[in-house]
């Protein structure tokens, strides 16, 4: 009986050890990441056991190489084994119905293509890039049912268009830039060749913009009310007043707060206003409070992965 006992805690022991043995070199395979490229896009695959899928859309007008420079995500998306998906898609601030099914479809198609899972979306976005976001996240909550992203966030975007072109029309009668008016005439052009004048009539700004501050207009993100929702921005003052004459009212981070007291109000399930300090800088090393920086990488990652 001893020896059978002795046996027994001899295979037992020997079992443990393979076991502890494979998970050791399960660990030690490093995990890369498989490039695809094209115009569209560019998508980052972990070799193996994918945990999430991050869809990322830059600013008006960055591109997939732009935007990985300014927000070095890839080293912990890899480390966590999240692929990461850079849309060439930054030409816009607002998005037609025709615009959101075809946007949906591409990313259904790449989806299948690339057979990413679907079981843990998250979807962000830079100014423009997070109107894009939360656009085509409640379109995708909404209207496909087997792609509806766990998680949506922006950083530092322009969410309001009515109050955008208010404030384009207050920088070109400040004339304190000549960038400043250039940006402002392209947007006033933009905004009213599209949907007019709001003071003469805001229908238009409402059917389009994600949030009207001046109604509480959030008819784009109702679907979301069960998505968890991250603000990222960092409403620096004195700095937007000292470079830019702005006051804090006519800044992104001003409409992205009222944003969240109107979701909030409204119970939304899981919404995070995320104000920064001093972390704003872009990748030359130019301070400016509208960056992709103010993301802390590593907070985001244990975000999508529940840590």
């Amino acid at each position: 009986m001893k020896k059978i006992l002795t046996v027994l805690i001899i295979c037992i022991v020997a079992l443990s050890c393979k076991n502890l043995e494979k998970e050791k070199k399960e660990n030690l395979t490093e995990t890369i990441f498989q490039e695809i490229k094209n115009d569209d896009y560019e998508l980052y695959i972990p070799s193996r056991n994918t945990k999430a899928v991050l869809v990322l859309f830059g600013g008006f007008p960055e591109t997939p190489e732009d935007v990985k420079r300014e927000f070095k995500i890839l080293e912990d998306a890899k480390n966590n084994n999240i692929a990461v998906l850079f849309m060439n898609y930054s030409r816009k601030i607002w998005l037609e119905q025709e615009e959101k099914l075809q946007l949906s479809e591409h990313l259904k198609t790449i989806f299948k293509q690339n057979e990413l899972p679907k079981n843990n979306i998250y979807i962000g976005g830079f100014s423009s890039g997070g109107n894009m976001a939360l656009l085509i996240s409640n379109f995708l909550t909404n209207e496909v049912l087997d792609m509806k992203p766990k998680g949506v966030f922006i950083v530092d975007s322009p969410i309001d268009l009515e109050q955008l072109y208010n404030t384009a029309e207050k920088n070109i009668k400040l004339n304190f830039s000549e960038s400043a008016v250039q940006e402002s005439t392209w947007l006033i052009e933009t905004l009213g060749t599209k949907f007019g004048n709001p003071n003469e009539d805001i229908s238009k700004y409402l059917k389009y913009s994600v949030f009207n501050s001046n109604t509480e207009n959030i008819d784009n993100l109702k679907s979301l009310k069960k998505t968890k929702i991250r603000f990222y921005t960092e409403p620096d003052t004195l700095w937007w007043k000292k470079t830019k004459k702005a006051d804090y009212e006519h800044t992104n981070a001003y409409y992205i707060k009222k944003l969240t007291e109107t979701l909030n109000k409204l119970e939304f399930k899981d919404v995070e206003y995320i104000p920064t300090v001093n972390k704003g800088y872009r990748a030359n090393g130019e301070r400016h409070p509208h960056s992709w920086a103010i993301v802390d990488k590593k907070n985001l990652i244990n975000w999508m992965l529940n840590k």
